[in-house]
């Protein structure tokens, strides 16, 4: 009976995959403006993207590689999900789990993208990716894909102010 425990324990996890899906929070955009305006020690970064944009995929390793190697540096990644609340399921979530990103996530669920574009940058036209980047010293703006390298100069240029 000792041996049986140990090989039934195997066999449940075996066939029971054990998922640790990150919870997404839905938030509008009344909800998410504290978060791009947070002037403190840290440096945010807050990027746009979605799971259906090509440039955005490409750059989420650059930004998981920056959460990871500054997370002990007062840098926080915020990943702000453009996409279609009703495919957090079988799209979002997946796509989080497949590419096991870290980063904290939220989903932005406001159809009033003429009211919280302006908002986030006068001068956004809405394209992603896109991505602020700022602390109390320093706010700018990036309506372009970026790379670790950016990312890098950019953090290192302006983590000196704090």
């Amino acid at each position: 009976m000792r041996l049986l425990f140990p090989v039934l324990i195997f066999i449940f996890l075996a066939f029971n995959k054990v998922t640790d899906i990150k919870e997404i929070r839905v938030l509008d955009y009344k909800n998410l403006e504290p978060r791009l305006h947070l002037y403190n020690d840290t440096t945010y970064i807050v990027n746009f993207w979605a799971t259906w944009c090509i440039p955005c995929r490409k750059e989420l390793p650059d930004f998981e590689k920056v959460n990871s190697l500054y997370k002990d540096k007062k840098v926080k990644v915020l990943l702000v999900s453009l996409d279609f609340p009703e495919d957090t399921e079988k799209v979002l979530l997946p796509f989080v789990e497949k590419y096991n990103l870290q980063s904290e996530i939220v989903l932005l669920d406001d159809v009033n993208s003429n009211y919280w574009i302006p908002r986030v940058d006068t001068e956004w036209n809405g394209n992603i990716p896109a991505t602020l980047i700022y602390n109390k010293n320093y706010r700018e703006f990036f309506p372009q894909l970026l790379t670790y390298d950016d990312l890098d100069s950019i953090l290192n240029l302006n983590m000196i102010k704090l």
